[in-house]
């Protein structure tokens, strides 16, 4: 069984992995890239020659630049701005000044004013030839009646362009060329053309600067020129409408023999006023009056002391005076109640005085109120006569205003048609006066010279950039072949996963036999192959110090991964130290027989079990160690290995030898390594480092555990150790120093 140690061991690796799996490895990323580093130079140095010579075959491109000052108001001689409309202030002025330095009427005059429908650059009539005329090849093919021979649109031949679509096409290219970039916050403007012809590029931007101050005039000009006309027939207009307007105000003052309407109006008006204010004040008075009597009218139900407490009533001096004189005698007829019995001459004297107070107030009270009343119907008379001369005034002085608004109306409209008449005549002189006014709101400042050195293409920064994406590519197609590589490549990665301690590693051989591979411990050709199956026998030695391993089986996941020759050396290690037979149980790809060249027909393992011969007959004595081979191939191999004389045979073979080691089939290919390891107290899965998929031999190791298969450790085969130092593997413990070294002088 498995001691608790090594559980906890494999327990940390495991754990170890999985905390390596969420970090990054930059030490390992850059090691997977230098090892790919001339691949990655040898992309770049190509991708840099097709990007050096492809910009040269690039037609340079010049720019010519115009600079011009855009004032934001023109110069000022005389007040006509406002039928111009040349005012401009703030930004959208000079945006809408870009727009028109980028429009297509001022392109159109460029284009007739250089002839640049007969420019090479522009002409597609002139446009070079392209290498390969697809058009044409395509057009010689039927396809089938899949598309027509004749090919439609440009591909046609026979069709020439027009003028008009020539100038059209000639426009919009050189619109295309045309850029407005505004100098930050100036009124400054440079107007650029790119094109391949450097002095055409310097006509075209100056032809640009000119041709917009020759269209500001002009618009000026064209404007000036229909706001005359456009006067000229409003002006006749206006004086016709200003004669109607005198001649029916006339009229009308003659039809109501209108003089002096101003005059009747102002005494009406001021007798109308006079009355206004007297009418308000009897309004108002009438209003107070009206006031009290609802108050009284609204207290009569409730006897002379409710009224007595109206305010109009309370607020009264005399009723105010009469309280106070019935409050005196209530006071002193109290005083006396407590003083003498109600009998009491005093008594008597004191209740005659209250009720005499009592009643003078009350007759106050009821006169106070009546003359509330009298008011009331006073203020109200006073009111309605009022009313009655106030509006026999307005009805005089509406008859009047009526006129006067008539009469008004039409000079209103007298004196403005002779305003505007005005207006016209000043702004028609104005503009006759300026109408070849030679003024532009911009002006160049710098012209264009033809440019010497080419805007585009950026050779140099084209490479460079073709250059660092040619690397950038490469570092990623290094990384991703680097991680489509799923196999094993180091003893930690195959113990992270597997779970599994690796017993040692063995080194690639080149260019070897079988029959050499199968000898390589026993002539000692390679000191590092030998000093690798010597770690590799230690390890087995020491795994069973308490219980020896006396049946090893030796597998693989496919065919090919050295197996064989793990067995024999292996075998041959331990035959320096113990009694050992090496049997060859691959019996559908023996491999012994003709590792050690034994005659045809030697009988072997197979020949043992079905009893067609003896065990003396199989065994074969080769430097030191017992070999039996595969025999004749048969038809049931996994049959003959399940049988019960193969188990008696390894029994008997027990008895026999300190150490038998099996060569197995590969778990992939068949079973009979689960059936072997049945009889097996240990059990070497070898593994092709670099070569074979992680997901295989995951799979094997699966299978032989779930049957409970004592896997003793692992061999990484055919290790390339130049190439794994390169990617930062180091095999520590697993590969003798001293030994690669004699190698090495060797």
């Amino acid at each position: 069984m498995e001691s608790n140690t090594h559980i906890i061991e494999r327990n940390l690796i495991a754990q170890r992995q999985d905390e390596g799996d969420d970090e990054i490895d930059l030490l390992k990323l850059w090691q997977t890239i230098w090892l790919r580093k001339w691949s990655i130079l040898t992309l770049v140095l190509v991708v840099s020659m097709v990007a050096i010579l492809a910009v040269f075959t690039i037609t340079p491109i010049y720019r010519a630049v115009a600079t011009l000052m855009i004032e934001e108001k023109a110069a000022k001689v005389v007040s006509i701005e406002q039928v111009y409309g040349l005012e401009g202030t703030g930004s959208e002025y000079l945006q809408t000044q870009f727009g028109l330095l980028k429009s297509r009427s001022l392109a159109e005059r460029v284009v007739r004013q250089l002839n640049l429908t007969t420019h090479p650059e522009f002409d597609p009539r002139q446009q070079p030839e392209p290498l390969i005329d697809i058009g044409g090849l395509l057009a010689n093919f039927d396809f089938n009646k899949i598309v027509p021979a004749t090919l439609p649109g440009d591909l046609e031949e026979g069709i020439d362009l027009t003028e008009a679509e020539i100038f059209d096409t000639v426009t919009k290219d050189l619109m295309e060329r045309i850029s407005i970039e505004p100098q930050g916050k100036s009124q400054l403007v440079k107007v650029m053309v790119d094109m391949a012809d450097a002095r055409t590029a310097a006509l075209a931007a100056n032809a640009l600067a000119n041709g917009f101050i020759e269209s500001q005039l002009e618009s000026t000009m064209n404007m000036s020129m229909t706001a005359t006309h456009w006067m000229n027939s409003r002006l006749g207009e206006l004086r016709t409408k200003l004669k109607d307007a005198e001649d029916r105000l006339q009229a009308y003052r003659e039809t109501e023999g209108l003089v002096d309407v101003d005059g009747v109006g102002t005494i009406s008006a001021a007798e109308l006023s006079l009355t206004g204010e007297r009418m308000i004040d009897a309004r108002r008075q009438r209003a107070e009056a009206e006031s009290q009597y609802r108050q009284v009218q609204a207290m009569r139900g409730g006897g002379w002391e409710r009224l007595a407490s109206v305010p109009a009533v309370l607020g009264h001096p005399l009723i105010q005076q009469f309280k106070a004189e019935e409050a005196k005698a209530k006071a002193k007829f109290e005083e006396l109640s407590r003083r003498y019995g109600a009998h009491h001459p005093a008594m008597d004297a004191a209740r005659s005085d209250l009720n005499a107070a009592s009643a003078s107030l009350r007759g106050q009270v009821e006169q106070v109120v009546a003359g509330i009343e009298r008011n009331y119907q006073l203020a109200a008379a006073n009111e309605n006569s009022l009313q009655a001369s106030f509006n026999a005034n307005k009805s005089q002085i509406q008859n009047i205003s009526r006129k006067e608004f008539k009469l008004r109306e039409l000079q209103r409209e007298v004196d403005g048609n002779r305003a505007l008449y005005d207006t016209f005549m000043t702004r028609l002189k104005e503009t006759a006066a300026t109408s070849d006014l030679d003024s532009a709101n911009a002006r160049v400042v710098d012209q264009a010279v033809v440019p010497s050195e080419p805007i585009k293409p950026k050779k140099s920064l084209i490479v460079a950039i073709a250059a660092l994406l040619a690397g950038f590519i490469g570092v990623g197609l290094a990384l991703l072949l680097d991680m489509l590589n799923n196999t094993f490549k180091s003893t930690e990665q195959v113990e992270g996963r597997l779970n599994i301690p690796v017993l040692g590693i063995l080194p690639l051989m080149k260019s070897q036999e079988r029959s050499d591979l199968a000898r390589l411990f026993t002539t000692d050709k390679d000191k590092r192959f030998s000093e690798s199956i010597r770690t590799i026998r230690t390890g087995v030695v020491l795994s069973g110090i308490d219980h020896p391993h006396k049946v090893m089986v030796i597998t693989s996941s496919i065919p090919g991964e050295g197996k064989s020759t793990v067995s024999v050396n292996l075998a041959f290690a331990l035959g320096q130290m113990e009694k050992v037979l090496l049997i060859d149980a691959d019996l559908r790809r023996p491999t012994l027989a003709k590792s050690f060249e034994f005659p045809v027909g030697t009988p072997g393992l197979a020949n043992l079990i079905a009893g067609t011969a003896t065990l003396e007959e199989c065994i074969k004595h080769v430097d030191g160690i017992d070999m039996i081979s595969a025999g004749t191939v048969p038809p049931n191999p996994l049959e003959l290995l399940s049988s019960p004389r193969f188990a008696k045979a390894i029994e008997v073979l027990k008895s026999q030898y300190q150490r038998i080691i099996i060569d197995s089939p590969p778990t992939q290919a068949v079973s009979d390594a689960v059936v072997l390891s049945t009889f097996a107290n240990s059990l070497i899965y070898v593994i092709k480092s670099d070569s074979t998929h992680i997901p295989l031999v995951e799979k094997g190791v699966g299978q032989l555990l779930q049957n409970n298969a004592p896997i003793n450790g692992i061999v990484l085969n055919q290790v390339d150790i130049k190439k794994a130092k390169k990617y930062g593997y180091t095999y520590g413990g697993y590969y003798d120093y001293y030994g690669y070294s004699d190698a090495k002088k060797a």
